[in-house]
């Protein structure tokens, strides 16, 4: 059967066709990328999808959307949307709809896509195990994580709020970092370091450190200013940035008694290459007593273009087997 797969979250919502048998994602289309500013609802975005597909929408849909899904009225972060299940048959005209968080469905494209999707980042070159507890971290606009069990009754993806725990640091430097979020936060979470914003923090760190004065941009210029290495207290952050991400992954994996670990979200595919050249592995195995048992496990960074897409699709799949 075929279902229309929905990534929609604060800047664009991305639509596919998805192909779907006997529990797995078979084919699916090229996305379509619309800005969700150029519509006053979602129901109006899926009409112009319609257009653009030029025939009939498949009769059951699956959304990924960042945004807890619970209640009856789902408020998007950054824009006015706000999608009602009660009433998305009737709007949409479909029979069948499935609703789950963007970064549940970015755990369920790692559980379905290729190895060679998969690239490796440390810890031992194998393939992820095939049962157990696989960790998903994904920095992005904020810090999303999510488990995967595979165990003798089949595949289970878990969601979690585990971007939302303390930030720990682990040397003076982070100690000032800390300090320094600490004035404008009462708790200072993972999330608040390890994320796209996170940079800046991290940025304006550093310059009271070396007391310099700084004005920090806004995150875009800052990130491609740290990547290019245009400017050399970026840079400094970035590596700062890679450093803290692999102890919270780490740590995070620690936690969740997992064998293997996987990087994702909207910045881990620009980090591909310097992840590997940073201290991120040596923090991520730095666990003390467990540091042999961190150094067993494999870590890798998922490249499929659009996990978002896929993960829908892959959990409506699992759906209806």
């Amino acid at each position: 059967m075929q279902v229309v797969a929905v990534d929609l979250g604060g800047t664009n919502v991305r639509f596919a066709i998805a192909d779907v048998a006997g529990g797995k994602v078979t084919s699916i289309a090229p996305e379509v990328t619309l800005h969700t500013a150029d519509y006053a609802s979602f129901a109006l975005a899926w009409g112009a999808f319609e257009e653009k597909a030029g025939s009939k929408l498949p009769r059951a849909v699956v959304i990924a959307i960042a945004a807890p899904i619970e209640g009856d009225a789902i408020k998007l972060t950054n824009n006015p949307w706000v999608i009602r299940p009660s009433a998305l048959k009737q709007e949409l005209d479909v029979d069948d709809f499935l609703l789950i968080n963007d970064f549940g469905a970015v755990a369920y494209a790692v559980a379905a896509v290729e190895p060679h999707d998969l690239h490796h980042l440390c810890g031992p070159d194998e393939p992820l195990p095939a049962t157990g507890v696989i960790s998903v971290v994904g920095p992005g606009t904020g810090l999303g994580v999510a488990l995967i069990l595979r165990d003798a009754s089949g595949l289970h993806v878990i969601e979690t709020e585990g971007g939302h725990g303390d930030f720990a640091p682990l040397d003076v430097i982070e100690d000032a970092i800390l300090a320094l979020a600490r004035q404008r936060y009462r708790r200072v979470s993972n999330e608040r370091i390890v994320s796209g914003p996170g940079l800046s923090e991290i940025y304006q760190a550093l310059a009271q450190r070396d007391g310099r004065a700084v004005v920090p941009g806004d995150d875009k210029t800052l990130w491609t200013a740290a990547l290019e290495g245009s400017d050399p207290h970026a840079a400094a952050a970035l590596d700062r940035f890679c450093l803290s991400l692999g102890a919270v992954a780490g740590d995070l994996a620690l936690e969740h008694g997992a064998h293997g670990v996987v990087i994702a979200g909207g910045l881990g595919l620009r980090l591909k290459d310097r992840l590997a050249l940073s201290g991120f592995a040596e923090r991520f195995t730095a666990k003390g007593r467990f540091e042999r048992r961190m150094a067993s496990i494999p870590v890798k960074l998922i490249t499929y273009p659009q996990p978002g897409l896929l993960g829908a699709a892959a959990a409506y799949a699992k759906r209806v087997g």
